[in-house]
């Protein structure tokens, strides 16, 4: 497994073009099976199953197709963006616990920081409740798979400019709002959340399959 951290801001054109060029390697048997932790210039993302209406400020930040599952996002600096390209074949062959063990990925993860994040029935990603009824997202997934070579993956919350995502509808979930670590009173660096980023993977992804 190799792991990849980028320190400057990589545009999503350059992170499309590094996934598909490295999925297609894995699949030859080329490259490893490959983690890649980076963080976006700000942007907007949208999936398979975006709908126009959610973009609610086209022209805040520039918007791509993302080619992954999922509807709009945000991207941008102060979140941990994680590419999880690994090969499926020597794991389990099933998408829906390729993305359940995501979710338990990140988790684990806030568990480090004593943060309980906690899955939510019919929404994609990873929940703060904050009590009162109020419940924020904190983290989001996105997955493609192709020959059984995953590649997008997920985006953490550490202290990103949660204003940046008023532009859109985030996965279409508009009763609900956004979190981050540093927005629970954490003070969180990227080091730190990278480190226990790599250790939770190995808990939930089996190291000696791949």
């Amino acid at each position: 497994m190799e792991w990849r951290i980028t320190e400057n801001h990589v545009t999503y054109p350059d992170a499309l073009s590094f996934m598909e060029d490295r999925v297609g390697k894995i699949f030859k048997k080329e490259s490893p099976q490959t983690v890649w932790l980076l963080e976006h210039p700000p942007l907007y993302t949208a999936g398979t199953s975006a709908d126009k209406e959610d973009l609610i400020d086209p022209d805040r930040f520039p918007v791509y197709d993302a080619g992954r599952g999922g509807q709009y996002t945000y991207h941008g600096p102060g979140q941990r963006v994680a590419y999880v390209m690994i090969d499926l074949n020597q794991y389990d062959k099933d998408v829906r616990k390729f993305v359940y063990n995501l979710e338990e990925w990140i988790i684990r993860t806030l568990a480090k920081f004593n943060v309980k994040g906690e899955r939510r029935e019919g929404r994609v990603g990873i929940w703060i409740d904050r009590g009162n009824g109020r419940e924020d997202k904190i983290a989001a997934i996105g997955v493609r798979v192709r020959k059984w070579i995953t590649f997008h993956g997920i985006a953490i919350n550490l202290d990103p400019d949660l204003s940046h995502f008023e532009g859109i509808v985030p996965c279409g979930i508009n009763q609900h709002g956004v979190t981050s670590l540093v927005d629970l009173g954490l003070c969180v660096s990227m080091e730190d959340l990278d480190v226990a980023m790599k250790e939770t993977f190995y808990e939930v992804f089996d190291p000696v399959s791949s």
